[in-house]
């Protein structure tokens, strides 16, 4: 899975490759329950927060501009792809 680093967040990209549904991780993200990421050897509880507009453009615009094949999957769906920040809890 892709993630892009802000400072201690990361920030992921329900894109599901353009399909029309969001993928089931995301469900079980924005649920609420608990969440940890595993990056390397280190596995830590996450926070996640489901981004929107001005910030949400921002994350995006970066991520397409960085891995292009986002925008293609921008153009495949007519669902917003939802942008999720993972912060540290606890």
């Amino acid at each position: 899975m892709v993630y892009q680093p802000d400072g201690d967040r990361m920030v992921v990209f329900a894109s599901f490759a353009g399909n029309p549904k969001h993928p089931a991780w995301y469900h079980n993200l924005v649920a609420g329950g608990p969440a940890s990421v595993e990056v390397g050897t280190e596995t830590f509880p996450v926070k996640a927060r489901v981004t929107e507009g001005v910030e949400r453009e921002r994350y995006w615009s970066k991520q397409k501009q960085a891995m292009p094949g986002f925008g293609d999957y921008e153009q495949k769906t007519t669902r917003q792809i939802p942008v999720v920040v993972l912060e540290r809890a606890g």
